[in-house]
């Protein structure tokens, strides 16, 4: 199954993960697998598709894997976001922390050369928060010493591709609208013992399941794509946390069907996380300058 989007013209795949950059067309790329990690995409077992019922049915325990990370407090995360379109691949990464309590989180993007265009350009700093995405270094003319704000309630895929990196509570809040599981057995990630499951996410269901903080962005995503099925893989230790997760999102663009994996994997839990937004006088009111494919204001 694919997400597909009704509107992909200057506006949603303009801010999209290979637009962080500023400097890529619409279609030319959003795709692939997530963080090497030994072991992580192996899955042992004969995989048991998802009983009606039972508090342990493999859908039910994927369902639960947001308030399982509300309740370890925060966690270091690395990110990859994939993307593949009529032939182009572009892998942008992110490293950083994630305080689930607060929902805030500080992560930094490392972009591929071909999209920064040049090479040795400077890592994107971002900050996630509820509903809003802020990103400094974001290029296209805003000042050095400037955040660019993102209201990704306002954002037609509520930043689930936008910024280049899934905001970690938001993949796991989608998770609540997890249907169609199987459990594909036990294997190894990075150390630690974990459940593989696979499924597909109901956008609309997981938003109206969602934390008050996660609903605005997720119901702007629902409202976006023209179907809510976005197939996952997850990857759940002994005790119920989430440690990797891997969402599939398509796009139908004017020109090649664009694809994009976000990974994000999760460990160091407890980890302290130092979160600061920026004031009014920090944030860029500015005009973005505009690249070849249109607009690149957030």
């Amino acid at each position: 199954m694919v997400v597909r989007q009704h509107r992909c013209g200057g506006g949603a795949l303009a801010v999209c993960a290979l637009a962080v950059a500023g400097v890529m067309a619409v279609g030319t790329g959003c795709a692939g697998t997530g963080p090497d990690e030994s072991g992580a995409g192996s899955g042992a077992g004969t995989a048991r598709q998802a009983g009606a019922g039972g508090a342990d049915a493999p859908a039910a325990v994927v369902r639960r894997a947001a308030d399982g990370l509300a309740g370890a407090g925060s966690a270091e995360t690395r990110t990859s976001m994939e993307t593949a379109a009529g032939g182009t691949r572009v892998t942008i990464r992110g490293e950083g922390a994630y305080d689930f309590g607060r929902q805030l989180g500080r992560i930094k993007v490392l972009l591929p050369k071909d999209a920064a265009g040049a090479e040795g350009h400077r890592p994107i700093t971002e900050l996630l928060a509820p509903g809003a995405l802020y990103m400094k270094n974001r290029g296209a003319g805003v000042p050095d010493d400037k955040w660019v704000r993102i209201d990704t309630t306002a954002l037609e895929d509520g930043n689930l591709v936008t910024g280049g990196v899934t905001d970690p509570m938001a993949a796991a809040e989608l998770l609540r609208g997890a249907g169609e599981v199987t459990y594909r057995g036990r294997t190894e990630l990075a150390g630690v013992a974990v459940r593989h499951y696979r499924g597909v996410a109901d956008i609309g269901r997981a938003a109206r399941a969602a934390s008050p903080s996660s609903r605005g962005a997720l119901t702007a995503a629902a409202k976006g794509f023209s179907t809510d099925a976005v197939p996952f893989d997850a990857y759940l230790d002994d005790e119920g946390l989430l440690r990797k997760v891997r969402h599939r999102f398509s796009f139908a663009t004017e020109g090649p069907a664009v694809s994009v994996v976000s990974t994000t994997l999760l460990y160091g839990f407890g980890v302290p996380v130092s979160v600061r937004l920026p004031p009014d006088a920090e944030i860029y009111t500015g005009r973005i300058q505009q690249g070849r494919s249109g607009p690149e204001t957030p």
